[in-house]
């Protein structure tokens, strides 16, 4: 299995994370930030979650796609910036700066999706945006691997990515790992035809 093919099974957005049942055919919308893999070690290629879980696969119709991307291409690419720790129970995790372009990325889909509930609703506020270094401590050992692991990553901070796409993931269910569907590119502002945009009169 070649290194991609490894990482791209092994994505699992907020759902390895955070302990969320994955279930066949669910999907997640990425940011992948490759200038932090050396960083991460859960186990899956840093990312930012914009949304999981998405439709689950079998929702998906033929206008899903395009919805999809009329809705990224007409959000510009952005710049985001990771220069500070901070933790979850049993999670560390880099904040991404500023957090605003991927707040209304999701904040797009789940009102044009409103069924697209992040994390299910567990988390209320759901979870805010952040890229997982390490997830794999208990109670009893987080707080000091944790303190210990930081010490280590400090000096590759901060690091800047820049986030031109989205991409759209799925699983085929608990312990299956996640495939690439797609590829979504920010700010080309171009929308794809569509059957009803054609006819007579219209171009």
């Amino acid at each position: 299995m070649s290194t991609g093919t490894h990482e791209r099974a092994q994505e699992a957005g907020a759902a390895e994370s955070h302990g969320l049942p994955d279930l066949p055919g669910d999907t997640a919308l990425t940011i992948r930030i490759p200038e932090a893999n050396p960083l991460v070690r859960a186990g899956f290629p840093a990312h930012v979650t914009v949304l999981y879980p998405f439709l689950n696969e079998s929702l998906f119709t033929p206008s899903t796609h395009d919805d999809l991307t009329d809705l990224f291409a007409a959000r510009p690419a952005f710049t985001l910036t990771f220069g500070e720790f901070r933790r979850y129970p049993g999670v560390l995790y880099l904040a991404p700066a500023p957090e605003t372009p991927v707040r209304a990325l999701t904040e797009s889909l789940t009102d044009r999706w409103p069924q697209a509930i992040p994390y299910r609703g567990i988390f209320t506020p759901p979870l805010a945006p952040h890229l997982t270094l390490a997830n794999d401590e208990g109670p009893d050992t987080c707080e000091a691997a944790y303190d210990a692991l930081e010490s280590r990553l400090a000096p590759a901070l901060p690091l800047t990515s820049h986030v031109s796409s989205v991409h759209l993931i799925v699983t085929d269910g608990p312990g299956k790992g996640w495939r690439d569907l797609t590829t979504y590119r920010l700010g080309t502002g171009v929308s794809r035809p569509r059957e009803t945009d054609v006819g007579p009169n219209r171009p």
